[in-house]
């Protein structure tokens, strides 16, 4: 459901209503022949509507629902109640004697004209907005087990890609919206959070609690993020709070728990199958058996004589524990609402030490000191807890069935095949001592003027943010771990940000003309500073990193990725915006707006701003005389939009000439010198895209079918790119605005309302978004750089390589076109026909980012009983599968049972030998294509009678899960994620740090649970 109104609206609508139906009703007492009827109003998502109209068809006798949906009322027996709220469908009941309790659920209004959209410095009605904005399902924001609420939004919103690499408890997905725009710079989307960034004040998604969020819009087009200048070349997430309401304090629990399971295990090989492949490996190799028994190591061979196993995935993995809890508490009075809550959520992780617990606290408060005067405070805290050694999934995957876990006096082994050293035993990291954890600390606070007289329709708002975020990584790898001398870390950082907004608003309506005018002129600062140390050689592991200078060795630890010690930089955004939004007569729309940005992160020979004018069109079609009484029409809004935005798309302090220090002998002795670092370039200057889009809304077959179509071109030039510059200079590279990129593509959106019937409804909503986006231009010279795999008229995300075409068989000839092939070998194209396998026959095979990506979502509901059923898919991409490349390693540990290999029995065509060695470097590029049935939410409501003695409210109890099944050619963990076959030592105080690789070889997970929403009265 879209965001009709916000509750400042509604309850004005419920005062309204109230103080209307007082003065007009008589009092009405209970007379022979009537019944008492009470019931309670709620949304399409099951939430309590204040203010709903509630009246007798016959007489026009009426009552409003309170500020909980709830409402009384006497009639006469077998009276038509109508039950009405602006912006929803009107709906009729009978009531008689033995139907005095009801439950009535207002769905969507069909051209929800009313319905309001926040579009970032304010708000507009959905049928005034000329850009391409779009509200995210507001049922997706609740009833669903997410710790960030971007994974909410994974495929739900056309044109919006959410991906998540890993599924480690906290970590955050990532989101592109229409495309890369940028070849090396981030394109995340700028994400604001009631008026106030986000994205760079140091925070996080993670940081806001899904509960507490009211809505959530995503800006896409020019228009839409044209407000943002800078910051909105990549689109704009805009996330709204809850607020208070008028009326007595309601009190709102929502709270669920349930289990995490591996959603598909890509399992080693069994006991009987991990022996004979080192049999048909010895075999391969012409190895003789070292020992009696088919094991590769001595330490392996008395498990194997007495067929005693491990499963090491199940010694390494554990059953997942998810649950939330939040309470919240609103109300207030006309001049003074408050809103708050109070959340706690912990997971514990699927693989044993993994786990994230959060707790937030936040409070909103909106004041109206005078008839001109009102203001407000929003303050939040979260505090991330990442704690705690972890275990290895990839080691785990390694590991012989005939290792040995444990050392006689209970401790884990360190080689669980020794003597085999390369690979651990998986558990040792859950004897390491880790502390990771985040605050945010969130204050936000606007006052707001508004004027009368002469000047009516006038605002100044003033937006005041400041941040607070410490964080602390303290770290502590002992003998237990493989680390004989200790070594410790302790890591903490500090992010201060502020922002202040200078807001002119102007509305005003001329007859049939309206004029919405929004001045703004805004600064944003961000300050960082991080410290560290680190330390080995300790006597014993009882102090951890509780004294990290009683080391035997003391030094700076790597900060910010490079920098030893310590490390600062400062940021700053000067901005000056202004936005014209004109209307004639709901039919004709126009919106203008230029934002003016300076961005502290370029050159001094350049002005260090930009300018970034947009227009766009709209006309509602649906308004004019030919289409007013249209049967099959009910909605058409047709809009087109084109301008410029920019992108800083560079960090801090890169525009800067740097040296960075380097140690040398001299006469015996150890020198600090100076070397080359970062050559600076002053004439850095901003990205910039230009776009165009064009719309069409529309709702159809009365309103049985709606939804969006929209197409973009987008056009990026002046892209940051390093350039390579010759060694002699001292340096190897340096930024420099070159190039081209260009993204376009098609979204859709589609709503069905296939069964409408009173007791039975099914609705369906489709999005279907495809992007196509290529490289125009790299260094000026027409020229691909093969080296970063970028090409010219292709994607930035390309698979390039050789190409595949079978395993070498008995009895082929190879040597004509690869010498020195050997049957169980792979076989390659000779792409540019010279008769050999080299280099120059690798090819564009396919590109990493999906070609499209979709969404169905069914929902079914009947009576007090609600189904919603939804399905994500993302088709035509292609990834490197690094699980395919273990033959270098067959010998040495065990591999997945999905992954076969080639003997000179068996002739398979997909999978190498045994003894192939992958000396081209081949990535095993495979579809990553995949269709996953995301999550199905089963709900009911429970009707209002049996809660009047409770003192209940509202209560809606409901199950949910996520991630149920995916359905792919995929061989691997899973297609989405990515997976590392060996990643960097996984002894010493290189895994005490996490730096590694593998801990981010965290499987998806499957998550039910069980929840309820309670309100009370």
């Amino acid at each position: 459901m879209k965001v009709k109104f916000t509750h400042f609206n509604r309850y004005l609508a419920w005062l309204f209503m109230t103080l209307l139906v007082g003065i007009c009703q008589p009092g009405h007492a209970q007379s022979p022949g009537t019944i008492t009827v009470k019931g309670i109003v709620k949304d399409a998502t099951g939430g309590p509507l204040p203010g709903a109209s509630i009246k007798v068809v016959s007489t026009g006798q009426g009552v409003v629902s309170d500020v909980n949906g709830l409402f009384r009322l006497t009639v006469n027996d077998g009276a038509t109640l109508s039950i009405s709220f602006v912006g929803l469908t009107t709906k009729t009941v009978q009531v008689d004697k033995n139907n005095t309790n009801i439950v009535v659920v207002l769905d969507d209004n069909d051209k929800k004209l009313s319905e309001v959209v926040v579009v970032g410095y304010g708000t507009q009605k959905r049928s005034d907005v000329t850009g391409s904005v779009t509200s995210v399902p507001k049922a997706r924001l609740s009833q669903l087990p997410v710790t960030n609420v971007l994974q909410a939004v994974e495929g739900a919103v056309a044109g919006v890609t959410v991906a998540a690499p890993s599924s480690v408890p906290g970590s955050q997905p990532t989101a592109t919206i229409r495309g890369q725009n940028s070849i090396s710079a981030a394109s995340g989307p700028f994400v604001v959070v009631d008026g106030i960034p986000l994205t760079k004040s140091g925070g996080s998604l993670n940081d806001i609690n899904p509960n507490d969020i009211a809505s959530m819009e995503i800006l896409k087009d020019a228009s839409a993020v044209a407000i943002y200048g800078a910051n909105g070349s990549q689109g704009v997430i805009l996330i709204t709070t809850k607020r208070g309401t008028t009326g007595k304090p309601v009190i709102r629990y929502n709270g669920y728990g349930g289990y995490e399971n591996l959603g598909h295990i890509l399992e080693p090989r069994g006991p009987a199958a991990f022996t004979q492949k080192f049999l048909d490996y010895e075999a391969q190799n012409n190895l003789k058996q070292q020992f009696p028994e088919p094991v590769y190591n001595n330490s392996e061979r008395a498990n194997y004589a007495a067929g005693h196993t491990i499963d090491w995935v199940k010694e390494s993995t554990q059953q997942g524990i998810m649950q939330d809890h939040n309470l919240s508490v609103s109300g207030g009075t006309p001049d003074v609402k408050y809103f708050l809550s109070a959340d706690y959520l912990k997971q514990k992780g699927v693989i044993k030490g993994y786990q994230y617990n959060r707790a937030s606290v936040r409070s909103n408060l909106d004041v109206n000191v005078t008839s001109f005067l009102s203001v407000g405070a929003n303050l939040y805290f979260a505090n991330n807890n990442y704690d705690g050694g972890r275990a290895n999934l990839l080691n785990a995957t390694a590991m012989s069935p005939y290792g040995n876990e444990y050392n006689a006096d209970g401790t884990y082994t360190i080689y669980p095949m020794a003597p085999e050293q390369l690979y651990t035993n998986p558990l040792l990291g859950l004897t390491t001592d880790q502390i990771n954890r985040s605050v945010n600390i969130s204050g936000n606070g606007y006052a707001q003027i508004t004027f009368g007289g002469v000047l009516k329709g006038l605002k100044y708002r003033l937006n005041a943010g400041y941040t607070y975020l410490p964080t602390r990584v303290d770290s502590y790898s002992g003998r237990l771990a493989n680390t004989p001398l200790g070594s410790a870390t302790a890591l903490s950082s500090e992010t201060n940000s502020y922002t202040l907004d200078n807001l002119l608003l102007y509305t005003r309506d001329f007859g049939k003309h309206r004029i919405d005018f929004t001045g703004l002129y805004s600064t944003q600062q961000r300050k960082y500073f991080t410290s560290g140390i680190a330390g080995t050689g300790y006597i014993n592991d009882g102090l951890s990193f509780n004294q990290i200078g009683i080391g035997s060795t003391i030094s700076g630890a790597t900060v910010n990725g490079s920098f030893s010690g310590t490390y600062s930089d400062r940021y700053a955004l000067n901005s000056q915006m202004g936005r014209l939004n004109y209307s004639y007569d709901s039919r004709y729309l126009l919106t203008l707006t230029v934002r003016r940005d300076g961005s502290s992160v370029f050159g001094a020979n350049t002005s260090k701003y930009g300018w970034f004018p947009v227009a766009a069109a709209g006309w509602n079609v649906s308004n004019e005389r030919f289409l007013k009484d249209s049967k099959w029409v009910n909605n058409l809004k047709l809009r087109a939009s084109y301008g410029k935005t920019g992108n800083e798309a560079v960090s801090v302090y890169r525009t800067i000439t740097s040296d960075g220090t380097v140690r040398f002998p001299f006469n015996g002795v150890s020198n600090i010198g100076v070397q080359a670092s970062n050559l600076g370039n002053r004439n850095l200057h901003w990205e910039t895209t230009n776009e165009g889009n064009i719309a069409a809304d529309f709702s159809v077959l009365n309103s049985r079918l709606s939804g969006t179509v929209e197409y973009y071109d987008s056009r990026t030039y002046g892209l940051l790119l390093n350039r390579a510059l010759p060694l002699i200079t001292g340096y190897s590279q340096v930024v420099d605005n070159i190039g081209k990129v260009a993204n376009k593509g098609v979204e859709v959106t589609l709503n069905t309302r296939n069964i409408d019937a009173p007791n039975f409804k099914w609705e369906s909503t489709i999005v279907f978004a495809a992007n196509k986006n290529k490289i125009v231009d790299l260094y000026g010279d027409g020229k691909n750089d093969i080296g970063n795999r970028w090409f010219i008229g292709k994607p930035i995300g390309v698979i390039y390589d050789y190409k595949m075409t079978g395993v070498w068989q008995t009895g082929e000839d190879a040597s004509k076109q690869d010498p020195g092939a050997k049957p169980g070998d792979l076989k390659f194209a000779d792409t540019n026909g010279d008769g050999k396998i080299t280099a120059d026959d690798k090819v564009i095979q396919g590109q990493t980012a999906p070609k499209w990506t979709g969404g169905l979502t069914n929902t079914f509901h009947y009576k007090n009983f609600n189904l919603s059923i939804f399905i994500q898919t993302a088709q035509g991409m292609l990834k490197n599968n690094a699980d395919l490349n273990y033959a270098d390693e067959s010998g040495r540990r065990n591999t997945p049972a999905a992954i076969g290999y080639w003997t000179p029995t068996n002739g398979n065509q997909e999978f190498q030998s045994l003894s192939y060695t992958n000396t081209r470097g081949y990535g095993y590029p495979r579809d990553a294509s995949y269709t996953r049935i995301k999550d199905i939410t089963f709900s009911y409501v429970v009707p209002q009678k049996l809660l009047e003695k409770a003192h209940i409210a509202g209560l809606t109890l409901y199950a949910s899960g996520r991630n149920l099944k995916t359905f792919t050619n995929w061989i691997g963990w899973d297609p989405e994620q990515s997976f590392y076959t060996r990643g960097t030592s996984n002894s010493g105080a290189n895994q005490s740090a996490y730096t590694a690789d593998w801990t981010n070889n965290y499987p998806v997970t499957r998550t039910i649970i069980i929840g309820a929403n309670i309100s009370l009265k």
